[in-house]
Parts: structure tokens; C-alpha cells; sequence
């Protein structure tokens, strides 16, 4: 789709042009829509009528008046646009079209046959706007006219399609980032000359933009405030948008000049019900599903059987967007559609039951989930506790308000042990478990299981001081109040910690005794076979490889008949370090890779990189010591994002330093060195790829200079470099790829330690 080319001038006594439409001129530049430009493309060749629908202030007559300016020349009889939000009553609807159509008409006639007579023998192209409020009686006007003007086409913007049979919709999202910065820094030098986005500011700009939802009007609004505001004060103003984004170009349509009225027109043309169920919305964060909305937002005056012909009625409208995810469809309201339901909200006087209801929910779904944890549901558990965590979150924000309910904060943030722990969300998991257990509360089972989650937390991050204090006071505190459960926790949690600080003595007598209160208490889950993974690792670093090998083998055994993956991976990381004590490197590497695939499937930053740290022994075992190298600088990079590298433990790091040895001894240091560097360049995702390549090659080389690329910003940004590619072993190429954690995280990527 192309601009049309401009006619050239014509000569003075030449006759003008036949009217060709009504399409008005563009008063600023279009901001990009590249890519929408060309998917609508197809569609309008498949369809004579297709409707642009969205969320209100996303563009959409912007872009409809767009599209038909850039197919003008298709349509010898004209591109005619008909802007409908001005009228209000439905009989008018016929005689708004001849207007828009320019005919004039003096008989007594209907309009509506003089539209149809007019447009039957015409190739032309009818531009509906607006027209939302109208929606029956468009409806039944478009298909006629498609029915009797078979060379006629319709390019519909609303909020909801037409349902008229053969329209293709087409769903117009928010602008994606690089378009809403570049439309917010294009309307804000229109108001400000001179105004050019660097350094700071362009980040600053960034989080207005996404802040904004990357909603067009909403980023015009905003840069129209820069005539009194800086950009710091209205992203701070920005907690009350629909206060702050007024005054919109008095050219603009009336519903276009404010944030609140573009909203508030959506708001209108929703049924009560409707209404409701969008106001009932907005308590939740992030996405959502069918079954949380059903029971969350149900009532007498909803009831949950309807709620999902309501919420098909929403989506239809543009207020909820659906998306797809791996754990199914789910829902969600763009922030500035959320803040004004739950405005509405507030207004009813019910905000505060629906937020328990809310926190209800989810207390059982991390329940569940935490159940699933320790079954063939394993991955689809961290799946669905991954998509919900913004709503988890406010779950515990929302029982922390109060100290009668603390509890359930902790509840929740002990439940969830094995998303902070198994998935990578260890500095997170600290914040939540710190802050709920400031909360004054009785020592039941909720907060001796947040207290020996804590402690298992802190041994992972390396914090020997903090685990012995969150340990300690729980088993102390649960012997006191007789809960067995918590007190073999505690136990089992100190055992860990004694690995770790290289103790495995201690270690053994720790775990063994956590292992048999295990067993009286009846309690078989992840945690119990991680204790046996703990004691194998412990009797592996007192040199009793054999033993090691059968505790794990037996362990691998039970994860098999229970489908449990995240803690196999951690057996077969103590069977492959004894293969490779025991000289059996070919097994050593089979299990290590299988471990390294456990992790990082679960995104278990912790395992993958201990992982690594074995298999580059095993590749200079092998004889590959550019290679082995190479890993070393791959796991270099990831441990930023852990904790402290191997515990700061002689029994962890020895294989380390032997690997090290090696590959200085045969490479010498200036080498070593650059190929260490360059493994530091490769992201996770990339450095499990090479690991698991082989390392059978000649030698990874370095890259140019030699430099290593950024670190990881803590654990936030999942250990992604710039995407520069690593000569490998072999000589391919292999990319690191940057991925980008959601909006929603605050930490990166960890998992639980073996020892």
C-alpha cells in the first residue's frame, strides 16, 4: 500500500476533476503503523467490508482515514468517509450517508433507496466511523448496501464489529514501543520547538509511553502538557490520568479532546450488566482467566453462568483483550481502561469485597499449585504461578493492610516456596518473605513456613547470617508449638546450609536426621527428595562416590513414578559429578546435559549454571580446553543473577578451579583469559546450546577485542548479553538472544541449590 501520487497541475482552461471524495487532509504527520498498514492490506482483499476495532483512543479513525487516502486510486468512484458519533438517533443514520456522500435529492423518496441507487453501479469506498452507539441500525443499512451495490466496499472503525455476515475484523493494538515514542516525541516538538529526545529523558519518555499503554491519544494528551510541564512531572502526574490528560486539539471530535471522554464513551455504550462486570474487572493486575472472573466477579445481580456472555460482549466492544498465553486464553484491561472501572469501582462501595474475593482466589490457586508442583504437572504449575504472579502479588498486598490478616500474606509467600526457589525469582521471594514476616502474628504453621522458606532463600543467596536467624527462630518456635512439619523444615534447611559453608559432616547428620522426621510425619514431596539429592551431594564431597550414586539413583527412581522434573535434574547433577570422579566421562556428560535441560526449561538459573560449571570439566576433560573456557565465561555471566558464585564454597568451586588448571596449562594465561571472556558474552539461552553442542571442536575463538559484553543488571534482567555471536567449538556461529522479561518482573532468573 502505497501514497497516492499527487495529480500534477492542470492547465487554466482544463475542466476539474470529478470529486473523488471527501477524505479530509491530515493536519500532522501520520506516525508510524508500518506494520498494521500492511497486515489490513490482505483483508481488504478478501472481504468487501472490514472493521478496524479497538480500545477507544487507540487510533482507529487516524488510521481508517489513513488506509483509505493510501487505496484512493483503487476506487474511481471515491473514497467517502462518514463520521457517525454525532448523531444520536438511529433514524438519522440513512441521511448522515447522504451527506457524507454529497447527493442531493429532491423527491420524496427514502434515503435509504437513494443510497442504494447511488452506490449500486459505482466502484467506491465508504468510510464508517464512529458508529458504535449505532451499532443494530448500521448493521442492517451496510449489509443492504452490500447486498445491492456488488462493486461497493466498507472500511468500518469502532470499538465492536458490525456482525454482518462476510466482515473481517481487525483488531488494532496499542502502538508498539518504538511508534509511541517516536508519535510522543514528533507531537511534543510541535509543542515545545526544539524539543529532542537523549540520555535521560528518552528513558523517562519510555515509561510515559508504557505508562500510557502506548494508547495515541493518550501519548498526544500528555505531550500537549509539555507546554507547562516537564516530563518528570507528568509521569508523576500520571496516578490521575484522566485529570491530567485534557485539552486535546479543539479540532479533534468532542470525545477526542480527553482521555476521560474517550473512555467514558465506551462506558456509555456498555449495558448495565456490562458495566458492572468492567468495574468488577479492574481488581485484578496483569491477566486473568474465565474461571477466576466467574468466581471472583459473580453475584446475584451477575450471576456466574453469565458472566461469560458478558465478558464475549466486553471483548467485543474493545474494553478486555484477549490473549494467548501457555497456559490458555486469558484476559486483560490496558491500564488506563482498568483505572476507570475502577473509579466505578470505588463509587459502588463494593471495591473492598471483590479485592477479597480476589485474594481469596488466588490463596487457593497457589494451593493448588503448590500440590502440582510435586506431579506431571510440574511445568504447567510454574506456567500458571508465572502469568498470575501480578495478581499473586496483589494478593499479598492486599492482606498485608491489615494485621488481622497478615497471616495469609505469609501463607502465600511460604506456599510459593517453590516458584522463588524452582523458577528463578529468588531476589523476589526474599522481598515478599521479609516483608510479611515484619507483620506482628502468632507462630502458626503460616509463618514457621514463611520463617523456613526464608532460611532456605538466604542459604541460596549466599546469606549464611540470615538462614541461621529464619532457621533457628523456626525451629525453635515450632518445637514450642509442637508442628513437626515446620521443625523438619528447619532441620532439613540447616543441613543445607551446612554444605554449603563446607560442613558436609554436619551436613550428613543434618539431612539424615531431617529425612527420618520426613518419614514419620508422612511427608513425600520435592522438598523430601531434594533432602536426599542434599545428602547424596553431602556424602559425594566426603568421597563415598558410590553411596552418592545410589541415594540419587533411588531419588531418580521416584521422580520418575511421580513425573518430577525439577528436583531429577538435581540428582542427575550429583550422578554426573561422580562419572566424573570415577572417570566415566561419556555418562558424566549425559547426565549433566540432561540436568543442564531440566533447568533451564524451568528457567532455574541456579541449576544451569551448575550445570555449566561440570560440563566445562568435562570438556577439558575431553581435551577441549579453549571450550571449557569458554563455559567458564558463560557461567561467569549468569551467576551475577544467582547469588554468590558456588556458595563461596571449597567443595563447589573445586571442580572450577581444577577446570581452570587445565585450560591455563595448555592454553596459557593470555588465551584463557580471552576465551573466558568470550564466553561471557553468551546469554543463557545461547550458553545452554553451545553446553549442550558437545565441546568437541578445536576451540571456541575469541571475539576481537576480547571484551566481555554487559553483566546482567542483578536479578531483574534474565543474563542476556548483546547478542553477539561466539565463534563456536566447531566454527558456527552461535547468537545470543536477548530476552525480555515481562513488564510485570522485578527479578531474574535463580533456582534452589543442591547442597
Amino acid at each position: 500500500m502505497r501514497r497516492p501520487q499527487r495529480p500534477s497541475p492542470m492547465p487554466d482552461d482544463a475542466e476539474p476533476a470529478p470529486v473523488r471524495g471527501n477524505l479530509p487532509a491530515e493536519l500532522n504527520a501520520f506516525v508510524g503503523r508500518d506494520d498494521e498498514l500492511t497486515g489490513i492490506e490482505p483483508l481488504l482483499r478478501e472481504s468487501r467490508l472490514v472493521t478496524v476495532a479497538g480500545v477507544a483512543g487507540v487510533g482507529k479513525s487516524r488510521f481508517v482515514t489513513r488506509v483509505a487516502a493510501l487505496m484512493e486510486k483503487r476506487y474511481c468512484h471515491g473514497v467517502w468517509l462518514a463520521e457517525l458519533s454525532a448523531v444520536q438517533d438511529p433514524e438519522l443514520l440513512e441521511h448522515a450517508l447522504v451527506d457524507a456522500l454529497g447527493l442531493t435529492d429532491h423527491t420524496g423518496r427514502p434515503p435509504r433507496a437513494v443510497l442504494v441507487e447511488h452506490c449500486a453501479g459505482r466502484r467506491l469506498l465508504l468510510v464508517i466511523d464512529g458508529f458504535e452507539h449505532l451499532a443494530d441500525a448500521c448493521a442492517g443499512l451496510v449489509r443492504e448496501l452490500l447486498r445491492r451495490a456488488p462493486r461497493l466496499q466498507v472500511l468500518a472503525a469502532g470499538r465492536r464489529p458490525l456482525r454482518v455476515d462476510g466482515e473481517l475484523t481487525y483488531p488494532l493494538m496499542p502502538m508498539n514501543d518504538g511508534d509511541a515514542l517516536e508519535l510522543f516525541a514528533r507531537r511534543a516538538a510541535a509543542v515545545r520547538p526544539g524539543f529532542v529526545l537523549t540520555g535521560a529523558d528518552r528513558e523517562t519518555a519510555r515509561e510515559l509511553c508504557r505508562r500510557l499503554d502506548g494508547i495515541p491519544l493518550a501519548l498526544e494528551l500528555a505531550a500537549g502538557r509539555l507546554r507547562a510541564l516537564t516530563m518528570e512531572q507528568v509521569l508523576h502526574r500520571l496516578d490521575d490520568r484522566f485529570r491530567l490528560l485534557t485539552g486535546g486539539s479543539p479540532s479533534a471530535l468532542p470525545r477526542h479532546q480527553t482521555l476521560r471522554t474517550a473512555i467514558g464513551w465506551s462506558h456509555e455504550l456498555c449495558a448495565p450488566e456490562q458495566r458492572l462486570l468492567w468495574a468488577r474487572l479492574s481488581v485484578f493486575a496483569g491477566q486473568f482467566d474465565l474461571e477466576a472472573v466467574e468466581y471472583i466477579c459473580s453475584s446475584p445481580g451477575l450471576p456466574a453462568d453469565s458472566v461469560l456472555d458478558v465478558l464475549d460482549e466486553l471483548l467485543a466492544q474493545s474494553v478486555v483483550l484477549r490473549e494467548d498465553s501457555p497456559v490458555g486464553s486469558r484476559y486483560r484491561l490496558l491500564d488506563t481502561v482498568r483505572e476507570y472501572g475502577a473509579e466505578w469501582l470505588r463509587a459502588t462501595g463494593d471495591a473492598e469485597r471483590l479485592r477479597r474475593r480476589h485474594r481469596d482466589w488466588y490463596l487457593g490457586l497457589a494451593t493448588w499449585c503448590e500440590l502440582d508442583w510435586f506431579s506431571p504437572r510440574q511445568a504447567e504449575a510454574a506456567a500458571r504461578v508465572d502469568s498470575e504472579l501480578p495478581n499473586l502479588r496483589r494478593a499479598m498486598e492486599c492482606s498485608m493492610e491489615s494485621p488481622e490478616e497478615a497471616h495469609l500474606a505469609q501463607y502465600l509467600a511460604g506456599t510459593l516456596w517453590f516458584y522463588w526457589v524452582g523458577c528463578g525469582r529468588l531476589s523476589e521471594g526474599r522481598h515478599w518473605l521479609d516483608h510479611v514476616l515484619e507483620a506482628e502474628s502468632p507462630y502458626d504453621h503460616s509463618r514457621l513456613k514463611a520463617l523456613w522458606v526464608l532460611g532456605y532463600v538466604s542459604v541460596l543467596q549466599g546469606d549464611p547470617v540470615g538462614a541461621v536467624s529464619a532457621l533457628q527462630e523456626c525451629r525453635e518456635e515450632g518445637e514450642r508449638a509442637g508442628d513437626a512439619t515446620a521443625v523438619a523444615y528447619a532441620v532439613h534447611r540447616t543441613g543445607c546450609l551446612s554444605i554449603v559453608t563446607d560442613d558436609p559432616v554436619r551436613a550428613e547428620e543434618l539431612l539424615r536426621e531431617a529425612l527420618g522426621r520426613y518419614r514419620e510425619i508422612g511427608e513425600l514431596n520435592s522438598n523430601v527428595l531434594m533432602a536426599q539429592v542434599e545428602l547424596g551431594m553431602a556424602v559425594a564431597f566426603r568421597g563415598n562416590l558410590e553411596a552418592a550414586a545410589a541415594i540419587c539413583g533411588e531419588v531418580r527412581e521416584i521422580c520418575e513414578d511421580h513425573g518430577e522434573r525439577w528436583a531429577l535434574a538435581y540428582a542427575l547433577y550429583v550422578l554426573g559429578f561422580a562419572a566424573l570422579r570415577t572417570g566415566e566421562d561419556g555418562r558424566a556428560r549425559r547426565m549433566l546435559g540432561e540436568a543442564l535441560s531440566i533447568a533451564h526449561a524451568f528457567h532455574d538459573l541456579l541449576g544451569t549454571v551448575l550445570a555449566l560449571e561440570l560440563l566445562a570439566l568435562v570438556t577439558a576433560v575431553e581435551g577441549d580446553a579453549a571450550e571449557a573456557a569458554v563455559l567458564q565465561g558463560a557461567a561467569d555471566r549468569i551467576w551475577p543473577s544467582v547469588g554468590l558464585p558456588l556458595f563461596g564454597s571449597v567443595h563447589y568451586g573445586r571442580p572450577r578451579a581444577e577446570c581452570e588448571e587445565r585450560a591455563r596449562a595448555e592454553l596459557g594465561d593470555a588465551r584463557y583469559d580471552a576465551q573466558r571472556r568470550s564466553g561471557r558474552r553468551l546469554d543463557a539461552r545461547a550458553a545452554v546450546a553451545r553446553a549442550l553442542g558437545g565441546g568437541t571442536g578445536t576451540g571456541g575463538a575469541p571475539v576481537a577485542d576480547g571484551s566481555a559484553g554487559p553483566e546482567p543488571e542483578g536479578e531483574g534482567a534474565d543474563p542476556a548479553g548483546d547478542g553477539t555471536a561466539v565463534e563456536g567449538a566447531s566454527g558456527a556461529a552461535v547468537a545470543g538472544e536477548t530476552r525480555r522479561p515481562a513488564a510485570s518482573r522485578t527479578t531474574g532468573r535463580g533456582g534452589p541449590e543442591l547442597g
